[in-house]
């Protein structure tokens, strides 16, 4: 267990009034769930900010239940910023951190992490590229040397790199076979279109990912790698001063040269077309993957916590009207549910589910009645189940270091006070049903979203015209039109 938050999640909760129950000698009624406190306050320990003389932001998070330590290197680039043609730079740039930096090999990197308890890691997705480290606070020193060279000093191997592109290439051959992915990956194309970065994959598509070189990874890593264009956040049991000391030591010679890197403006996002059937074919699938939706919202929107409940409500938890429709009534579906992507720039809302082939055209008309009632006013006990689900939820999300570590990045990435979480509970209790049915009718318009079915087009295309929900039209694996030879 990692260095907790003193906040009672869910389960302690009701455990606690299980407890009492039992004390008082009442006895249980099996037939109805328990009844659920109010949420508890959620109070973050203090949070410290320095600014090293290389301008490197630094945010502390003193947390010392456990001698425990978790830092993470954010960077503000990632996927957005890959270079045009070669899709897929950031993340296979991430990949290779950890195969090879300063005077260490792939091996050495993973030796030394075994013996001395620690665990290294970076990725990448559309608006940044992270660098974590996970430790005990005794060996922090010996830590922090490989965290800095991984970070800021990778070498990138001829042979890691070749290996590590061979694998990429590898796994989208793979992903070509795999519905859920294809539908991902279609559905984005066709709502931002492949001009745009969020109609890219982070992960490259097979021929964006074959120009790419060893030499340009290295030099999109030192464009992008630059203490103006990044922050590092710092959760566990460490002192301020001394902490701010030890970063000084390993990324005060950090040094940017050259302009900052900016944000390259993204292509204008295609206005929505009317709705519209785009069928994928996966000839003799025994399910179908549905991917409806269009373009949301940004991570910085006023609406925020409106869309938090309303997407509860809809699809955003097990009991939620989609999956209790499509899963608990028909029987469509393992599971099903909705999201919004919220990033820099306004990323897709998706309502999704793997459905049982033969069902397609029954799981379209029930996903369009529960998108087009959503936009109808929520009745106030949904509501209030929706609210209490996210705020009895809360506390979970902050229960250890790297729980904080993971929340509050994301905040910083996005300029959002690092307080505001304190703030969510009494945030969330003010939405309104009002407020609820506003979003849904600005941000939800089932006429104008796409319906992206990937699946066995010789059962399924017929019954799905069928159903005259829209016109159907045909797209190939990457969400691009088909063009018949004439």
């Amino acid at each position: 267990m990692i260095g907790r938050l003193r906040s009672p999640a869910l389960p302690a909760a009701l455990a606690l009034t299980l407890l009492c129950q039992r004390a008082e000698g009442q006895a249980f009624d099996r037939s109805q769930p328990p009844t659920l406190g109010p949420a508890p306050a959620l109070s973050l320990p203090p949070i410290v900010e320095r600014t090293l003389p290389n301008g490197l932001r630094v945010i502390v998070v003193r947390q010392t239940e456990l001698p425990l330590v978790d830092l993470a290197l954010v960077v503000r680039s990632g996927s957005e910023a890959d270079p045009a043609g070669q899709a897929g730079m950031a993340s296979l740039m991430a990949s290779l951190l950890t195969d090879g930096a300063g005077s260490r090999s792939a091996d050495a990197i993973a030796e030394q992490q075994a013996y001395l308890g620690v665990r290294l890691s970076s990725s990448a997705s559309f608006d940044r590229t992270v660098v974590s480290l996970h430790a005990p606070t005794a060996v922090l020193d010996s830590a922090l040397a490989i965290f800095a060279d991984v970070a800021l000093r990778p070498t990138f191997p001829n042979a890691e790199f070749d290996r590590a592109k061979q694998q990429r290439l590898t796994a989208l051959l793979q992903t070509a076979d795999r519905g859920p992915a294809v539908a991902d990956r279609a559905f984005n194309t066709i709502v931002y279109g492949d001009a745009h970065p969020y109609g890219r994959p982070t992960a490259g598509v097979e021929r964006s990912v074959e120009t790419i070189t060893r030499d340009a990874v290295a030099a999109f890593h030192g464009q992008q790698f630059r203490p103006d264009n990044a922050f590092l956040l710092v959760v566990g049991d460490v002192d301020v001063a001394t902490i701010s000391e030890r970063l000084s030591r390993t990324f005060g010679q950090w040094r940017a040269s050259g302009p900052a890197p900016s944000v390259a403006a993204a292509s204008r996002i295609p206005d929505a077309a009317a709705r519209r059937i785009y069928l994928v074919d996966k000839p003799g699938a025994a399910q179908s993957s549905f991917r409806i939706g269009g373009v949301g919202v940004p991570r910085s929107t006023d609406d925020y916590y409106a869309l938090q409940v309303l997407n509860t409500v809809l699809g955003g938890a097990f009991t939620s009207r989609l999956n209790n429709n499509l899963r608990e009534t028909n029987g469509y579906t393992y599971g099903a549910g909705s999201s919004f992507a919220m990033r820099r720039e306004a990323g897709p809302f998706v309502a999704r589910a793997e459905i049982v082939a033969a069902k397609s055209d029954s799981a379209l008309l029930e996903f369009m009645k529960e998108l087009a009632a959503i936009r109808e006013r929520v009745p106030d006990d949904e509501l209030a189940k929706a609210k209490q689900y996210l705020q009895l939820g809360l506390p979970s999300s902050f229960e250890t270091t790297q729980d904080i570590s993971a929340a509050l990045s994301a905040l910083a990435l996005y300029g959002i006070p690092l307080t505001q979480p304190e703030e969510e509970v009494a945030r969330i209790a003010a939405v309104t049903a009002e407020d609820v049915q506003r979003v849904a009718r600005r941000y939800l318009d089932p006429a104008r979203m796409a319906i992206v079915i990937v699946g066995d087009a010789a059962a399924i295309e017929a019954s799905l015209r069928a159903t005259g929900i829209a016109p159907v039209e045909r797209r190939d694996i990457y969400g691009r039109p088909i063009i018949v030879p004439q």
